[in-house]
This record gives C-alpha cells, sequence and structure tokens, in this order.
C-alpha cells in the first residue's frame, strides 16, 4: 500500500485550521453538569469477581439484551452478585431489572467477543477465539440454547480465525472478524450465515482487503496489522450499518477505518457515506484507530469513539502542540449519503476511547481517558478548557461539549456501551482493581446507570 504521509500533511493542515473543536469555556461549564455525586448506579449488576491487580485481568466484552435478560461475553471466569458468587467462563446472563445471574452457563473455553440473538431470543450466537463450548468442539463461532446453554447441532461452528463482531438484521446473521473461511465459505472478514444452519446465504460480498502501512514523522513504521471487521453498528431503523476496522478497500470503494453498508432487500451494498478525515495516519504504534461508532436516536448523525495517540505526522504530532486530526476523540458525522466532514470533535488530550452510545440528550463514550475538552496540549491538563472526565463522558450532542461526567475507573477502559430504554449499560474490565462507576464501588466489569440519573 503507497504510503498516505503527504495526503495526512495536507488533511491535518486543513483540520488544523478549519477543526471546531470544543474547548472554550468547559471548565466554567462543568459546575452545571450532573457528576459523579448526581448520579447513582444501580447496586444490583453483577461484577467481576477479581480485582485484577494479580495480573488476572478480565474483562465484559459486550453486554446485549434480550427479552428483559442482559447477556455478557468477554474474558472471565467467575462472576459475582449479591455476595454470591458463580463460576461463569467467559459467558453468562442475568436479569436486565434486578441483576440476578441466570442459570445459563454454556462455558466456553476462550475469549467471547460478541454475542446476538435470533428474534425468538431462544438461540444465542457468540463468537470469539474458542475451541469448544462445554463438550463440544466448536471453532470461534456457535449458536447455542438460550435456556441449556449446550451448542445448537445443526448450525455450523467454524471459522479458522478470530471472530470480533456479530448483529443480527433483517434474518441474517453478519459476521465480521480475521477470518478468511468460515463454515465452508470462502468469503473473508464479513460474511453473512443463515441463522438457522450457519451456512453462507450471499447477502454480503465485499471482496474486503488492504491493511495499514506508514511511517511517521519521526522514521518509526506503521505496527503490525492484519485486514479485519473489528466492530460493527446497526442503525436504528436496521437499513445501514457501520463497520470499523483494518481494511483499504471494501466492495471496489477506497476505504479505510470505516465503511456503512446499505442493507437492501436482498444485499448489502457499500454506501456512498465517508469522510477523507478516516484516511489519516495516527501514531505508528495504532494503526487502526476509529474503534466504535454509534447513532444519533433519529440516525440522522453519526458519533465515532478513536484510540491513536497523536497524527503520526503534521500539525499535532508534537505532544505540545494542539491537537489535530481525529486521533485520541469523539467527532460527530452527517451520515447522509456523501463525503463529509466533522461537525465537531472533542479531545482527550490524548487518551484512548473504545466506545460510544447516544440518546436525545447526550452521546456517551468510554475508555481510559483522563480528560474531556483538552483539545491543545497532549498528555497534560494545563490548556485551561480541559476538565477532569475519567473513564466515560457524555457530550452534547450539538456542540461536542461535555454535558455529563459520572465518571468511571478508567482500567483497561470501557470496551462497550448500550443505551436502552431502561437507561445506560457499560462493559468493562478489573485491572488494576478498577470497579467504580459513578463514584460507586462494585461495578467491576458491569455498570448500569438508570435512564432517570442521564
Amino acid at each position: 500500500m503507497v504510503s498516505k504521509k503527504a495526503s495526512s500533511l495536507l488533511l491535518a493542515g486543513l483540520m488544523a485550521v478549519s477543526l471546531p473543536v470544543v474547548g472554550a469555556g468547559g471548565a466554567a461549564a462543568a459546575g452545571a453538569i450532573k457528576g459523579a455525586s448526581d448520579v447513582t448506579a444501580a447496586p444490583w449488576t453483577p461484577s467481576l469477581s477479581t480485582s485484577g491487580t494479580d495480573g488476572t485481568v478480565e474483562q465484559v466484552r459486550q453486554l446485549v439484551p434480550c427479552n428483559g435478560t442482559m447477556y455478557a461475553v468477554g474474558r472471565f471466569s467467575q462472576v459475582k452478585q449479591s455476595g454470591t458468587m458463580y463460576n461463569r467462563n467467559n459467558a453468562f446472563s442475568f436479569s436486565a431489572s434486578d441483576g440476578t445471574v441466570t442459570n445459563w452457563d454454556p462455558n466456553v473455553n476462550g475469549q467471547v467477543n460478541s454475542v446476538a440473538m435470533s428474534t425468538d431470543c431462544q438461540t444465542i450466537y457468540l463468537g470469539g477465539s474458542f475451541t469448544s463450548i462445554g463438550s463440544t468442539a466448536v471453532s470461534n463461532i456457535a449458536a447455542v440454547d438460550a435456556t441449556s446453554g449446550q451448542v445448537i447441532q445443526n448450525f455450523l461452528s467454524s471459522a479458522n480465525k478470530k471472530v470480533n463482531t456479530l448483529v443480527m438484521s433483517g434474518g441474517h446473521l453478519l459476521v465480521g472478524g480475521n477470518f478468511t473461511s468460515i463454515n465452508g465459505s470462502g468469503t473473508d472478514y464479513m460474511v453473512s450465515l443463515d441463522p438457522g444452519n450457519g451456512t453462507d446465504d450471499g447477502y454480503v460480498n465485499l471482496n474486503i482487503s488492504g491493511h495499514y502501512v506508514y511511517t511517521d514523522q519521526g522514521g518509526r513504521a506503521s505496527a503490525a496489522n492484519s485486514t479485519q471487521v473489528y466492530n460493527t453498528a446497526l442503525s436504528p431503523d436496521g437499513s445501514r450499518l457501520l463497520a470499523m476496522g483494518t481494511f483499504t478497500s471494501v466492495g471496489s470503494q477506497a476505504r479505510r477505518q470505516i465503511f456503512m453498508l446499505d442493507l437492501g432487500a436482498t444485499s448489502a451494498t457499500v454506501s456512498s457515506w465517508y469522510s477523507p478525515e478516516f484516511d489519516q495516519n495516527c501514531a505508528a504504534g495504532e494503526p487502526f484507530w476509529l474503534q466504535d461508532a454509534s447513532w444519533s436516536p433519529t440516525g440522522s448523525t453519526i458519533y465515532i469513539a478513536t484510540t491513536g495517540y497523536k497524527p503520526a505526522s503534521g500539525p499535532g504530532y508534537n505532544t505540545w502542540e494542539p491537537r489535530s486530526g481525529l486521533c485520541d476523540s469523539a467527532a460527530a458525522f452527517s451520515s447522509a449519503n456523501s463525503t463529509q466532514t466533522h461537525q465537531w470533535v472533542n479531545y482527550t488530550g490524548c487518551d484512548s476511547l473504545y466506545s460510544t452510545a447516544a440518546d436525545a440528550a447526550h452521546v456517551y463514550v468510554g475508555g481510559h481517558e483522563r480528560w474531556a475538552n483538552n483539545p491543545f496540549q497532549c498528555d497534560n491538563n494545563n490548556s485551561g478548557t480541559a476538565v477532569s472526565a475519567p473513564g466515560m463522558a457524555g457530550l452534547d450532542p450539538n456542540s461536542g461539549q461535555l454535558n455529563y461526567n459520572p465518571t468511571r475507573a478508567r482500567g483497561l477502559g470501557a470496551d462497550d456501551m448500550l443505551r436502552t430504554t431502561a437507561g445506560l449499560w457499560i462493559a468493562s474490565d478489573n485491572a488494576q482493581n478498577s470497579a467504580a462507576c459513578a463514584g460507586e464501588k462494585g461495578h467491576a466489569g458491569v455498570c448500569f446507570i438508570p435512564a432517570d440519573q442521564l
């Protein structure tokens, strides 16, 4: 792949001039913002049982609801709720209203990255890096019974490399990952499977390819990265899907970091929605930087959450310079099917964001960030605008200004956020005993903030 260094320099220069960043007046505005002392997280949620201080870092990677039950997947061996310990390997479920852990125990022998459900909630699909569920041999993908947790044998269960993301849409199980073959299909990286038997139903054929190769301003080569679909976000009306990952070509269209699919009646096609800002290279150690995206309730706006540390070249490359580009930030874009430029950007000051969700009042972002409203410096809060907002933040959907600040223990970072009608669910980890959410302990791995606290 040809280096994008020259175009990154041009792009960074343009963004340094035109970027509508938040910051001015941010610290003063924080006095009126609902913070940790004003917010109460639900005390009944289950949590990871270990502190992570012994080096055993565990993580909930995704939380998904179905008929009043929450399904949690990730990397863990035990969970606890109301003083009771439960042995659960990498997948468990619990009541969405009182946290009671169910008997559902598929016992997966490796990390589960994603979970999806059949429309009747009777079949649970799991994807990740694993070789058995219970006593049944599988390979990185499987369907299990929602009651017994046993593998459903008539659903094929073999991907040659890890599965990162699963989403059910329009009678199709859309699957993304590092795989180059799955359930007998040679479709690479993203495929649509028949939910009944797991075969490729032909709905997705994108010819995804490419990865990120460049040299930064200091002469460092980009770290190893392989083609993959890492994450997905379905639009509120189910007609469009965002996919994030490592690629340079999707459906014969030039795409980096993210692409949008129009989900038609008979096939999924690459939308014209895109921004040249996604072509930017961030720090050489973080070639893939656009980790998550969410939709506004109306579907008219897309919000992104990024890592990347700092630009690979040009304005913002030096840590003492004002930030530029989209590295380590949250940003908003119109979802219209055309070439886009950002509506606003909120910088963390060079700390990673991994997840986002949104409602009409807030754009929620989570990671291991220390600040929000920090556009002027990297790893420093002396800009005069930065506001302490560790672990998570809520931003105004119109301006990008911090407008909700319950805080969360930083740990590795919030890996998933989900806004339901009941409230905001946050999936995280236990690194360095990170268990606080909205100022309260006991929430390692799972936190729920009810809607009346948002």
